[in-house]
This record gives structure tokens, sequence and C-alpha cells, in this order.
């Protein structure tokens, strides 16, 4: 693949599960006990979710989604951008579409939990720590 090929941000509701599991596998993020078949799911529950389309190929070469009631909360999650796209700020822009995307919507508040590391590239995009809060998760899950 080119890494210089036209990228667009779009908004799916669907798209090739193995596009999107190999995303989340150059993530680090995939198994092999996860299923393909539950990527229909993940977009389709998703409150918005964004692939990165190389224009010449039409694969997808990034991803982000939003979890959200539609109304008070969101929840940037799973933001991937395949090794060889790298380096072209495609994570900026996929992050922008889906914050512009929940600014449209009137949502008042948007969080993420970022990776180690990853900090300043989130606060170049607006985003601060939260002071006094410390993300969890259940034991064992």
């Amino acid at each position: 693949m080119n890494a210089k090929n036209p990228v667009k941000i779009r908004f799916v509701k669907k798209w090739p599960a193995s596009e999107i599991v190999g995303l989340y596998r150059a993530g680090g993020w995939w198994g092999p006990s996860d299923r393909p078949s539950q990527i229909r799911e993940i977009i389709s529950g998703s409150f918005v979710f964004a692939v990165a389309v190389d224009e010449k190929t039409r694969k997808a070469v990034g991803m982000g989604r939003v979890l959200s009631d539609g109304i008070s909360d969101a929840y940037i999650q799973d933001v991937i951008v395949s090794p060889e796209y790298r380096g072209q700020k495609l994570g900026k822009k996929i992050i922008l579409a889906l914050t512009d995307y929940c600014i449209k919507k009137k949502i008042g508040w948007v969080g993420l939990v970022a990776e180690s590391g990853t900090g300043e590239f989130y606060r170049r995009l607006g985003f601060n720590v939260m002071k006094g809060h410390t993300p969890m998760k259940l034991k064992g899950v």
C-alpha cells in the first residue's frame, strides 16, 4: 500500500469485518479468541463509528468510535491507525471528526482513556487529565 494515497474519514453503519479486525490486531487489541462476527455489533452498537478510508484502495486504514447515550456523555474508544499510515495525522483527523460529531449532537461531556504515552497527543487535541478521577476496570473481566 502506498501511504501517500488520500484518506477520507467516513462515518459508517457497517464495514467489512476483516478490515476492522486487521486494525484491532494492528493496535494489539484483538486476540485469537475474538470473533470477526462481533464486528457488526461493535459498529452498530456505537454512537458513531469512523473509518479512515484510503481513497485509492477503498480499504480501512484507521478507525475510531464513540459510545454514548446521545444526550449527556460520550466516550471515545478504539482509535487505531494502520502502521503504514502512521505519521500522517490520521489519528488527529479521526479524533477531530469524532469530537466534532459529538459537539454537533450537543453532547455535554466527551472523554476517553488514554493509553500510556499518548497523553500529549490527546492534550494537543483539547483533552485534559481529569484531576481527582481514576479510570477503573472491573476485576477479572
